[in-house]
């Protein structure tokens, strides 16, 4: 049987997107009339076809039925308690208490260097810190449970002084355990949920909200040669899979965030094509996050003009990712991003 899949596309900004709506010839990405589309593409494995939204009254009335579920997804309001996405995009600050993350590896090692990162991100515009006490850098190689604590513990009880929303950057039920003590907001298991088996127990019994991610091997391993029948259709696949799991294990709520995993089990070809059709994970409901900081793609597209921090490909692919309906950017440099992100809005949305 022929599946089928809607991304929207075409997208509207700021006043003409709200006059759009307003005539009812575009319709408001979750709710947020500043942000509309007026177009859909609908996909097969063998196929793909972009139609006006008007001309939906027309489809064969078993892919009317389908585009018109995805449609009602694309438009609902997203909600993860303690955040809110009528202004976006929100940044996710990135604390790497580790000394061999691939960008920041060492430098946020001791507690006063890490507190001191933890107030300027806050300063530059974070709304979530993600802190992270494992490098899942490719090649990277594990730490043992207790280690990963003992890094993470360091900021958690600083954190949560300040009154701060918090996501915890592990595959480890035993860290998301001990954290929890701390009141956590949110769990980024980069796993999508699948190296520890007690994780899914853990989110069940704390009823926390979480990223769901995707990652094709594991950090050893990923990028040797990862291979997709389609990378976009199939990542769309793994989560609708996962997501009929998660509800299996007795988790009903919608607070739940999808990150499709650019760099992870991807190649440049990949990346490219997930950034560039981002906005099809809208149809399955929920907030989409992008982690494209200081991403090898970004050496990979820019060649000679690669640099250490990669500041210009990552404001650039954050702006194109914004565009796009992408509702949370995990980033390194959140005032850099902001910076670019604040200067095009008022440029380009008044």
């Amino acid at each position: 049987m022929q599946k089928y899949y809607t991304r929207a596309c075409n997208f509207y900004y700021n006043k003409t997107s709200r006059e759009k709506v307003k005539k009812k010839i575009s319709l408001p990405v979750s709710g947020n009339k500043s942000l509309s589309f007026d177009t859909i593409e609908i996909i097969t494995r063998t196929n793909k076809k972009k139609i006006n939204i008007r001309s939906i009254k027309n489809l064969p009335s078993k892919i009317k039925k389908k585009v018109l579920i995805d449609i009602n997804n694309i438009l609902r309001a997203k909600k993860i308690p303690k955040l809110k996405f009528n202004n976006i995009p929100i940044f996710m600050g990135v604390l790497n208490i580790t000394p061999d993350s691939f960008s920041d590896g060492g430098k946020f090692n001791n507690k006063n260097s890490a507190r001191k990162q933890i107030n300027k991100l806050i300063d530059d515009g974070a709304m979530i810190i993600d802190v992270g006490g494992e490098s899942t850098r490719p090649g990277s190689k594990g730490v043992s449970q207790t280690e990963e604590w003992l890094r993470v513990n360091k900021v958690m009880s600083y954190l949560k002084s300040k009154k701060f929303f918090v996501s915890l950057d592990t595959r480890k039920s035993f860290v998301m355990k001990k954290a929890s003590k701390y009141k956590l907001d949110l769990i980024n298991d980069i796993s999508g949920l699948s190296y520890d088996k007690e994780t899914i127990n853990f989110l069940k019994k704390s009823k926390l909200p979480f990223v769901l991610h995707h990652m094709k091997g594991d950090t050893k391993t990923m990028q040797r040669n990862p291979d997709y029948n389609n990378v976009l259709l199939d990542i769309y696949d793994f989560f609708e899979d996962r997501l009929k799991l998660i509800r299996k294990s007795g988790i009903k709520h919608n607070h739940i965030i999808l990150d499709p995993g650019i760099g992870f089990g991807k190649n440049v070809k990949h990346n490219i094509t997930l950034i560039n059709n981002v906005s099809i994970f809208h149809s399955l409901g929920l907030p989409v996050m992008l982690g494209i900081s200081r991403k090898r793609f970004i050496k990979d597209i820019s060649g000679n003009n690669d640099s250490k921090e990669r500041l210009g490909g990552t404001v650039s692919s954050s702006i194109f990712s914004m565009l796009q309906g992408v509702q949370i950017l995990r980033v390194h440099d959140v005032n850099e991003v902001n910076q670019g992100i604040k200067v095009f809005k008022k440029l380009n949305f008044n």
